[in-house]
């Protein structure tokens, strides 16, 4: 069961940055009452596809992956998501169910902000509004840019995309090491492939010494070598 967060939600708040950057000091203050801070536990979901929406989630602090259920029950990871970022977007205002999930990839702390009250909030902050529709466009952008590449890039191009993708987002820990631990299943999951075939790229890259494995650590020890192996798409997914 996901736990209310008991620290001041301004805290929070503070790191997502659509919030902070179009929602004035003053208005914040007057619904901080309405704003749900959550805890939620490593490898917990916190969104449900086919549930009711309930507004908007912030990723405030942690990590997480949204999903979707494909033929056979098997999971495709649309996206990683990273602190401050939005989840459930796509069903709000659209639909009344969810149409992913989100699970946390880490201890996280999420901000749910209602239907209703955001609903207010858009019809009061035409900033917020402006900026939340270049947010979707963007998204919409980034996810047609996904499709057409996956359609066109081989096995080892996806999981080379995926790690350069992985690099890219959350950066590299003190070590060097990016700073995301997932399964093998998980990148497959994300770079539309199966587990043999990313277990297979991997131990190529790392024995042509473009990586370094340590557990479920990955290296990337050569960026601009990775990067001319897809560079004929002309593009590096960040969706």
């Amino acid at each position: 069961m996901i736990a209310k967060a008991q620290n001041n939600p301004l805290l929070y708040i503070n790191k997502i940055e659509i919030i902070k950057k179009n929602v004035p000091d003053d208005y914040l203050n007057g619904i901080l009452d309405s704003i749900n801070i959550l805890s939620c536990r490593k490898g917990q979901q916190f969104v449900m596809e086919g549930a009711p929406v309930n507004g908007l989630f912030f990723l405030c602090k942690g990590k997480a992956k949204v999903l979707k259920t494909g033929i056979y029950g098997k999971e495709q990871i649309l996206r990683f998501v990273g602190e401050g970022e939005i989840i459930g977007h796509r069903g709000f205002a659209t639909s009344n169910k969810y149409g992913i999930s989100a699970v946390a990839l880490e201890d996280s702390i999420l901000c749910n902000i209602t239907n209703t009250v955001m609903e207010r909030m858009l019809r009061d902050l035409p900033e917020l509004t402006y900026r939340l529709m270049l947010f979707y466009a963007e998204e919409l952008d980034r996810s047609e840019t996904k499709v057409k590449a996956l359609a066109q890039m081989t096995v080892r191009e996806k999981v080379i995309d995926a790690l350069l993708y992985l690099n890219r987002k959350f950066g590299i820990n003190h070590k060097g090491f990016i700073d995301i631990i997932l399964s093998r299943k998980e990148i497959a999951d994300y770079s539309g492939t199966t587990n043999e075939q990313v277990t297979r790229v991997i131990s190529a890259l790392k024995s042509e010494g473009l990586l370094l494995v340590s557990g479920k650590r990955l290296k990337l020890k050569n960026l601009n070598m990775l990067k001319k192996e897809i560079i004929e798409h002309n593009f590096f997914l960040d969706a």
